[in-house]
C-alpha cells in the first residue's frame, strides 16, 4: 500500500479510542476569528494534536506557504493557551503518538 495514502488521522483516531483515552474533538475549531481547525483537540486540558503528514512526498506541510501558515496556526493556538504536539506518520505507526497522548491525557 502506498504509504502517501493512508489516513492517518483515522489510524490515530482507532488508536485513542483502544487506548481508552477520553475522546479528543476532531476537526476542532480552536481559534473564532480564523478557520484553523486542529485534527485532534482536548479543549478542557488545552492540548492539540496535528498529525504532519506528507513530511516524506514535499506534502503541504513541508512547503514554504505550508509550513509557514502552519507556523502562525500553532503560534496562535499557543496565544491561546493550548500546548502543540506535533507527530508525523511514522509517530503514529511506531504507536510514539499514541504513547506521548497517553502520558498526556491519562497520567
Amino acid at each position: 500500500m502506498n504509504k502517501k495514502h493512508i489516513n492517518w488521522e483515522n489510524i490515530l483516531a482507532a488508536q485513542i479510542k483502544a487506548a481508552n483515552v477520553p475522546k479528543p474533538k476532531t476537526q476542532f475549531k480552536f481559534c473564532e476569528t480564523r478557520r484553523w481547525k486542529s485534527d485532534f483537540a482536548w479543549p478542557d486540558r488545552k492540548i492539540i494534536v496535528e498529525v504532519e503528514g506528507g513530511i516524506w512526498v514535499n506534502g503541504r506541510h513541508t512547503r514554504a506557504i505550508g509550513f509557514q501558515k502552519d507556523c502562525e496556526k500553532y503560534n496562535a493556538a499557543a496565544l491561546l493557551g493550548y500546548r502543540v504536539f506535533r507527530v508525523t506518520p511514522q509517530h503514529v505507526s511506531n504507536h510514539y503518538a499514541i504513547e506521548l497522548i497517553k502520558s498526556l491525557i491519562l497520567y
